[in-house]
């Protein structure tokens, strides 16, 4: 399955899944939505219409108290209104089925509409006598009996009501516990095909990111996890890897294959023309005058210039091809600040220049590093510094460490570097304009070497320089580097800038 297809089939699972819940508490909500509806229509409605058919009662007694007092056609028509309204409630009450009593009541009315007609007659002949007696023992009993069952269908209707009540919220209690148990069932399930979802994505993209990792530290025979013959994207990506490691391993190996056949072609003729000229000046082959002697020096000077260009050259195309290898070993870290202190000392007395190594208590004693490359990079830093620092002027080392990070400033007070220029100082023979201002001239290769060096020990190396007032160079290493041979010129990812005061030439 390819990644796109998996993920929109993750996404599709997940829509679904979290979908479902929804529609089942859709349900259920219909579910409560009917019985409201039935509570609307038959037992409120019965409840409306036992109060209206109590009401009527209440009318009818008292039509029937006004005829046996007034004896007027008008309260008979007021009970003949009120049984035939009470009957036709009646009627509607049997629809509620509320056993017996909606019967009963029915039959109550109908004694009432059987006896009213009677008692009507009595009353409006003026027979006080018989009227008084069918209200006594037919019209009132009547009456009372619809009281009476209209308050049995009332009380029935209210047991059925709760009945009907407490099954609804039983029915509401059951449907929220049922969403709230298939809503964390379907939050686990999307969870889990997210998580398969981001590991079957985030896996192979950290197994393709440890790999560049592991070339850009020069391991082109890294391997991947990930198999070229997958049927996804991620295959088709491990394929290029694979084809781009095997580029490289092929480049890297024709780049060690140049510098090593360029060290032995440009160093063997400048050694030659050494030690000729070594044995002009020894006058091994005759005397030489002053003059051709002093030629001699001079032809000396510029092949031991030769030399150590060649040398720096060298050194870089090592690095840039890989081919530079770092030897960490622990060493005392005063140890080599007393080598350089004492080093330098010489060269500042000579200079006039104030030359101070300065080391923090909380120094570690003990460090992992490639102790001559380290000293390699100190010393041409302070070299510059010298150079470019003039007389009366000083030279600082500070030394100082936090975490796990050792970090050392190389400050002068010298020409300093122009802003505009100071991004390119680390560039292979590039040299800032402040040359004027040097004590030798330089040949541009120092610092890239010095950046090389630092990057392969996974430090940090910066410069910042006001120009008249000098330029201070921090570096920042970590206290300890694996023990093992380390490929020079591949710098590490994982680089962390550090904040500088100033910089240096």
């Amino acid at each position: 399955m390819t990644l796109r297809a998996r993920l929109a089939a993750g996404i599709l699972a997940i829509a679904i899944v979290l979908v479902a819940p929804l529609v089942l508490a859709l349900h259920s909500l219909e579910a409560l939505h009917q019985s409201a509806l039935g509570l609307r229509n038959t037992e409120f409605a019965a409840s409306l219409l036992l109060g209206r058919i109590r009401g009527r009662t209440e009318n009818l007694r008292r039509a029937e108290d006004a005829l046996l007092i007034v004896h007027d056609s008008a309260s008979q028509v007021r009970m003949s209104t009120e049984i035939a309204a009470l009957s036709a409630m009646a009627d509607s009450l049997e629809g509620f089925a509320l056993d017996s009593a909606a019967l009963q009541l029915g039959a109550a009315i109908g004694a009432v509409d059987v006896a009213a007609p009677r008692e009507y007659a009595a009353a409006l002949a003026r027979r006080s006598a018989r009227a008084d007696s069918l209200s006594a023992n037919a019209v009132r009993p009547a009456i009372a009996r619809i009281e009476s069952w209209t308050a049995a269908a009332e009380l029935s209707l209210r047991e059925r009501t709760g009945d009907r009540v407490a099954a609804a919220a039983d029915a509401a209690e059951r449907a929220r516990e049922f969403s709230a148990a298939v809503l964390a069932f379907a939050t686990l399930l999307a969870t889990a095909i997210a998580a398969w979802l981001t590991r079957s994505v985030s896996g192979p993209v950290e197994e393709l990111e440890a790999g560049m990792q592991a070339v850009s530290e020069g391991e082109f025979g890294h391997r991947l996890a990930l198999a070229p013959a997958r049927h996804d994207e991620f295959g088709r990506l491990a394929a290029s890897f694979a084809t781009m490691a095997r580029q490289l391993a092929e480049l890297d190996k024709l780049k060690a294959e140049f510098v090593s056949v360029a060290s032995h072609e440009l160093k063997t003729p400048v050694n030659v023309l050494l030690g000729y000229l070594q044995l002009l000046e020894e006058g091994v082959y005759g005397e030489l005058t002053d003059r051709q002697l002093e030629v001699c020096q001079t032809l000396e000077a510029q092949s031991q210039a030769i030399s150590r260009l060649v040398k720096q050259l060298l050194d870089v195309s090592r690095f840039e091809a890989g081919g530079g290898k770092l030897e960490p070993r622990a060493f005392l870290l005063h140890e080599l600040l007393d080598d350089l202190a004492t080093s330098f000392n010489v060269l500042a007395h000579q200079r006039g220049v104030t030359f101070i190594v300065t080391s923090a208590p909380h120094v570690p004693r003990e460090v992992v590093w490639d102790q001559d490359r380290i000293s390699e990079v100190l010393g041409n830093l302070l070299s510059n510094a010298f150079k470019f620092t003039p007389r009366g002027g000083r030279v600082d080392l500070d030394v100082d460490a936090r975490a796990d990070h050792v970090h050392m400033k190389v400050h002068d007070s010298g020409a300093g570097i122009p802003a505009a220029q100071l991004p390119r100082i680390f560039d292979k023979f590039f040299q800032a304009d402040n040359q004027v201002a040097a004590a030798t001239e330089g040949t541009g290769l120092g610092l890239a070497i010095a950046k090389n060096i630092v990057e392969a020990h996974r430090g940090t190396i910066t410069a910042d320089s006001t120009p008249g007032m000098g330029t201070t160079f921090a570096i920042t290493l970590p206290i300890a580097l694996p023990q093992r041979r380390t490929r020079v010129g591949t710098p590490p990812s994982d680089r962390r800038a550090i904040g500088v005061v100033k910089s240096s030439v």
